[in-house]
């Protein structure tokens, strides 16, 4: 189904009301401070330096003729990855000089300062400017900082001042899925690039999932011949020239793997691989069906949750794996190796007596010893190859190797108790760090995870629990966001989901904890948004685009529209179709406007727009009678799973976005003004119902049908009892892909009326999902 119609900006829609996500968020916008101000003395910079001393005497002036000086081949290198990155970042481009000097720009390499292994001092005069540090890392970042007071809103002037810095936390890392969807070595260079700039330090690569195996591996060629390659669900997996099968292919070789640890490690970051085990296995099991524990052929998948496939408990299996992580090792050089772990569902565990005799025979008594002793095994492995084991939190289950290292991803309460155990730690908890969930309430964002993860709340993250022992302090890492795929088809979404939000995790890495402050943060993002347009990266528009809630007079013939931005930057707005500046007027309280009306707004810091168009809101006496479905909300009762899922075609280029509750498909208009409403018009489409998940199927809701095909039912606020009105659903909807159904409200109901669309049936492999809602005058 590829056909909708309807629009895909802000300006065609009739609405923005608060979304049926809202319910969901873990926090909302409205917990951000009242407005961005920035700190007294506060500069540009993300990360916020440690220690900044403002001094007396003039700026000095960074131009294109300006001197950059280095000693040394370290020095020299970081001079010239500055100049890269100044250029990048939109500054000016500069050439290495080849004469002495103490003015212009110096880069200094002194093993004998105290700046400890990543941190740097910056001195600057009206003479020039001096960054020096004990480590070329050191020095690295201090160069970042300099590129960063050159760019963004700067004119090009440093003040005289002093910084002292280093960062707080070791580990500042970023988790990047590449085994949902694929990512070319272009494409992560440009997010590492990013990651530097940003003084991050580690780069999480998820290569091996259920629905694809990244990596190659030279004695199981399968593993990427087989492994690699998926049929996409629906449309998008069908040639639209021929209806043949188009599989989703793609894999790094080794020589490609090494280039982006070899990239990576030029700018400080290292490469952490991860090959998931005993779960998320099925591309491997495809491959070799001799490691899994069921004799139906796999292959990998085209749909997503948590699935059953595991690999198998045998010695040969246990061989496979360290062959494979005896690859890896030799490719990866970094210290840690990631062997997941997470949402090892053990029901073929369980169903298997080969695996139960061999839990027997190791002295497991359940399936999470079971899991434990392979974890053993491995980091056993591991060890005996100078490496250390990491995993996310489930491998605490049955019990875990000393040297084993925790990434607490299901909240923070793992890794407290593995800090609490004496176990290293990198807090990564899904309800602040995961970068695939949605930022805001906007329609305009991509398809995601069901919950809504703003800008306040990835910054208000504290990595060190303050139940914890102080004395166990030391073992929390630091902190890492994560950035699953499932969702995330291209690049420009990769840029969606992770920035700004990125640049909010690296100052939690970074800035000591009292230095941080959300409302200065926000004074200097402006900034590096300017940076990061220099750079090409896209990040979200959705924090930075203004929002309405819209309140309606059907009979006065009126509407009022209470305006706002996630941010709370300042608002201005024009109601007379003139372009929004930084001189238009400024919002400072609901506007109440006779219809039709057409409203446009931006969000202002200090005479910047911050988002690539102003909102437009389009109000008609006919779209007063109009939702679609990102403007309703979710049915109320048990059985909520919301995600905002992407239509399955066209093969190629933009496709539909529809908000649907895949446990219980039914959709509430509250407050629907029904006065001399005679019926509901409904368009409705299917798209291919591509989840598994495991212990949560219970969840779902179907209601049964009541006739062949099910029925779309109109019931009251509750969404139970005797519907209102029915209309019976046919086989399949039409050759746009697309139904149009109406039903008749019963004369009886007046005023305003909270109504449900309800779907019945059980439709997999398809669902129906609901694209508009219209209210028909008598």
């Amino acid at each position: 189904m590829h056909t909708r119609t309807r629009r895909t900006s802000l300006s065609l829609l009739p609405l923005a009301l608060a979304l049926s996500l809202a319910p969901l968020a873990h926090a909302t916008d409205a917990q951000a401070p009242d407005g961005p101000r920035a700190l007294p003395g506060s500069l540009p910079l993300i990360p916020a330096p440690a220690q900044v001393e403002r001094l007396d005497g003039a700026d000095y002036t960074v131009t294109a003729t300006t001197a950059l000086r280095a000693q040394g081949a370290a020095a020299a290198r970081v001079a010239g990855q500055f100049a890269s990155m100044l250029r990048q970042s939109g500054g000016p481009a500069l050439q290495p000089s080849t004469t002495r000097g103490t003015d212009g720009i110096r880069f200094v390499l002194d093993g004998t300062l105290k700046t400890g292994a990543e941190g740097y001092q910056l001195r600057s005069d009206a003479r020039g400017v001096t960054v020096q540090a004990a480590t070329e890392a050191g020095l690295f970042y201090g160069a970042a900082t300099l590129s960063q007071l050159l760019t963004g809103s700067s004119s090009g002037a440093v003040p005289a001042l002093r910084i002292d810095d280093a960062p707080r936390f070791s580990w500042r890392g970023l988790m990047l899925d590449s085994a949902r969807h694929f990512q070319s070595l272009d494409e992560i260079k440009r997010v590492l690039d990013a990651m530097a700039e940003q003084k991050l330090n580690t780069f999480h690569w998820h290569l091996t999932d259920d629905q694809g195996w990244r990596m190659e591996i030279k004695r199981y060629p399968k593993l990427t011949g087989v492994g690699s390659c998926r049929i996409p669900a629906g449309d998008g997996g069908r040639d639209p020239a021929t209806g043949a099968p188009r599989p989703y292919c793609g894999f790094y070789t080794q020589a490609q793997i090494r280039e982006v640890i070899a990239y990576a490690a030029a700018l400080h970051i290292q490469v952490i691989p991860e090959i998931d085990v005993p779960g998320h296995a099925t591309a491997a099991i495809a491959a070799y069906p001799e490691l899994g524990t069921l004799n139906t052929p796999l292959q990998p998948l085209s749909e997503w949750g948590v699935f059953p496939n595991l690999f198998n408990t045998e010695e040969s299996t246990f061989q496979f794996l360290e062959n494979v992580l005896e690859e890896v090792i030799e490719l990866f050089p970094a210290k840690y190796v990631h062997v997941g772990g997470d949402e090892a569902v053990k029901d073929q565990w369980e169903a298997s007596p080969r695996v139960q005799e061999r839990m027997r025979a190791v002295g497991a008594g359940t399936e999470n010893e079971m899991q434990a002793h392979l974890i053993k095994r491995l980091e056993k492995f591991l060890e005996q190859h100078d490496r250390r084991l990491i995993g996310w939190d489930e491998i605490l289950e049955g019990g875990l190797p000393p040297e084993a290292t925790v990434m607490s991803w299901r909240g923070t309460e793992g890794g407290l108790k593995a800090a609490s155990e004496g176990h290293d730690v990198v807090m990564s908890p899904v309800t602040d760090m995961y970068m695939d969930y949605l930022q805001t309430n906007s329609e305009n964002e991509p398809p995601g995870r069901p919950l809504t993860t703003p800008l306040a709340r990835v910054y208000g993250f504290e990595p060190v629990p303050d139940a914890l022992a102080r004395d166990k302090e030391q073992h929390i890492l630091g902190l890492q966001a994560n950035m699953f795929t499932e969702h995330t088809r291209s690049v420009a979404r990769l840029h969606h989901n992770v920035f700004p939000r990125l640049a909010a995790v690296a100052e939690t890495g970074w800035t000591p904890r009292d230095r941080r402050n959300f409302a200065d943060f926000l004074a200097r993002l402006p900034s590096q948004l300017q940076r990061w347009q220099a750079m090409g990266i896209a990040y979200a528009q959705t924090p930075f685009e203004v929002e309405a809630d819209v309140t309606d007079d059907r009979k006065a013939g009126t509407a009022t529209l209470a305006l706002r931005t996630p941010l709370n930057y300042d608002i201005r707005y024009s109601v007379d179709g003139s372009a929004v500046t930084a001189k238009s007027p400024r919002y400072v309280a609901p506007l109440t406007q006779p219809l039709p009306v057409g409203v446009q707004a931006a969000a202002f810091f200090n005479g910047q727009a911050l988002a690539k168009s102003a909102s437009r809101f389009d109000i008609t006496a006919q779209s007063l009678l109009i939702r679609n479905d990102e403007h309703l909300a979710m049915c109320p009762g048990e059985g909520k799973l919301l995600l905002r899922l992407e239509d399955d075609g066209p093969a190629d280029g933009e496709r539909a976005i529809f908000n649907v509750n895949i446990f219980n498909p039914c959709w509430l208009w509250q407050g629907a003004d029904v006065e001399g409403i005679a019926k509901l018009r409904v368009r409705a489409g299917q798209i291919p119902y591509y989840f598994q998940l495991a212990h949560d199927e219970p969840q779902r809701r179907f209601v049964p049908a009541r006739s062949a095909h099910g029925e779309m039912d109109i019931l009251n606020a509750q969404c139970d009892g005797k519907p209102l009105a029915s209309v019976a659903l046919p086989a399949k909807p039409g050759a746009d892909g697309f139904i149009t159904l109406e039903a008749a409200l019963p004369r009886s109901l007046k005023g305003r009326q909270d109504l449900c669309v309800r779907f019945t049936g059980d439709t997999r492999p398809t669902m129906w999902v609901l694209d508009t809602l219209e209210l028909v005058p008598h």
